[in-house]
């Protein structure tokens, strides 16, 4: 038999028990039912609007933008970052703390209205006497009784209980708040900084494959020379070795490209082997001095203004509230009671004679006053806990504020110097693609030897790497430092 045979049964007992007030009973149930699942779909307080529409929070306040189709081909840092914001385990974490702190605020306020509850009760009763010297005394009577309620009770003071309730809900909602803006932030910098990684690597991979192209170009010429009797066999030796290597570094170079494109697709909550194709790394790059303003006033910004700070504020409020909370609730309180019912419990005049059809009527109201007298110690050491965990909030602050601003110094100089190398890197590949054409050039006429031709390759294939890392680095620690201000947005991107 399985579970709904057996919820089946139990009905049909209870329409053989009780066969008179079961549709009765049936039909105020399902009217009760419904009425609380309206009621528990409403949102009368409107804590809903303290909570964004989707997981991107304000990034992006577009409805839509948390419904993709397939991926881009490529893939833009627009819609990587779209993509992250929406999709990302953590934006969504924090999305979904920011509803459970609105349905506590929504649940303090509840706290000030009355509770109203309905109850009913149906009993069937059989009973019977039998005396056998006088059989008129003998009885026998079958009484259906219902009696339903309605009770009410409503808190009318408790000496700041429900306020500091209400505070201590409403900071924790704001810190909630700050920490969904913060975590945005958070995952906006790790998916642009892993697209450009995964920009880097495929630049990587590409310069590596020339590179290889370009090793086993003099190592053929090297072999040639060798075959005339022109140069000696080391140096077709040589060009091989630096061959196999070009070709060993290719293969890792796709490897990492592999993995860089896994955590990409990972930052999105897409599969690691989704596929991705990017943009070539140079595209839209062009170095300004926007952060160029002094590192200190951008410090004292982010100590104000960083999402991180305000959740750490909020927090303590949060927590000092929690301190009035507790003590208040170790205060009197007093409340309303009201309560009203009826039954039609029939009377009979005595033992032996028939019940007659009655019904009867109860209600009362009532104030009140509840005063705990002692609760063991155990409040004082409530007050003191939440007093330590108000104090833990203010060194929370200042560790907070600590790390904002030496996130704020490291991302600063790293933008500083990222900036630099970008017109560094330029000038290098520039001076190393012209040495390697010249060496090559020589070796070719017979005037160079192998080792100016391999060097010059080795320092060309260094400063590739060092121009793609330029690139990456620059926009990385652009956003970067966005990040640390708490000032990233869409915006950000162009």
């Amino acid at each position: 038999m399985n579970v709904e045979d057996v919820g089946q049964k139990e009905i049909e007992v209870r329409a053989t028990l009780f066969p008179w007030p079961h549709c009765k009973m049936a039909g105020i149930c399902l009217i009760l039912t419904m009425a609380l699942s309206q009621a528990t779909a409403m949102d009368v307080f409107e804590t809903q609007r303290q909570i964004s529409q989707t997981a991107a929070g304000d990034m992006r306040p577009d409805d839509a933008i948390c419904s993709f189709a397939s991926v881009g081909e490529p893939l833009t840092l627009q819609e990587a970052v779209e993509r992250a914001l929406c999709n990302n385990s953590q934006t969504r974490q924090a999305w979904v703390r920011v509803k459970v702190q609105a349905a506590e605020v929504g649940i303090s306020k509840a706290a000030y209205l009355p509770t109203v509850a309905v109850s009913a009760q149906g009993v069937h009763d059989e009973s019977g006497v039998r005396v056998a010297a006088h059989p008129g005394l003998s009885s026998s009577t079958r009484t259906n009784v219902l009696t339903p309620s309605v009770s009410l009770s409503w808190v009318l003071y408790d000496f700041g209980g429900r306020d500091a309730g209400l505070r201590n809900a409403t900071e924790l909602l704001a810190a909630a708040q700050a920490n969904h803006e913060a975590t945005l932030q958070t995952v906006f910098a790790a998916v642009t900084k892993d697209f450009y990684a995964a920009q880097g690597a495929q630049g990587a991979m590409e310069a590596s494959v020339e590179i290889e192209r370009s090793a086993k170009g003099s190592f053929e010429a090297a072999s040639a020379r060798v075959n005339k009797g022109v140069a000696p066999v080391s140096d077709a030796l040589q060009a091989q070795t630096a061959f196999a290597q070009a070709t060993f570094n290719r293969a890792k170079a796709q490897g990492d490209w592999q993995v860089a494109l896994g955590v990409l697709a990972s930052d999105m909550n897409l599969r690691p082997d989704s596929g991705l194709r990017l943009p070539a790394v140079e595209d839209g790059v062009k170095p300004d001095t926007s952060y160029n303003a002094s590192v200190s006033e951008l410090i004292t910004q982010a100590e104000h203004d960083h999402p991180s700070m305000r959740e750490a504020v909020a927090q303590l409020r949060a927590a000092e509230a929690k301190v009035e909370q507790t003590q208040a609730d170790g205060s009197p309180s007093i409340s309303f009671a009201a309560k009203s019912s009826r039954n039609n419990q029939p009377v009979s005049p005595s033992l032996g004679q028939p019940q007659y059809p009655a019904t009867g009527r109860d209600w009362s109201v009532a104030v009140q006053i509840n005063i705990p007298l002692f609760e063991g110690f155990a409040r004082s050491y409530q007050v003191q806990q939440a007093r330590a965990q108000a104090e833990l909030q203010q060194v929370a602050i200042d560790q907070t504020r600590d790390q904002v601003g030496l996130n704020v110094w490291t991302s600063y100089q790293a933008l500083q110097t990222a900036t630099q190398n970008v017109a560094n890197s330029a000038q290098l590949l520039e001076l190393a693609l012209a040495a390697q054409q010249a060496s090559q050039d020589r070796y070719l006429a017979g005037v160079g030897n192998i080792l100016e031709l391999l060097n010059s390759q080795s320092t060309l294939a260094t400063a590739k790497h060092q121009r793609l890392q330029a690139l990456t680095d620059w926009r990385a620690a652009r956003l970067q430092l966005a990040s640390r201000l708490g000032k990233l947005g869409m915006w950000s991107l162009n």
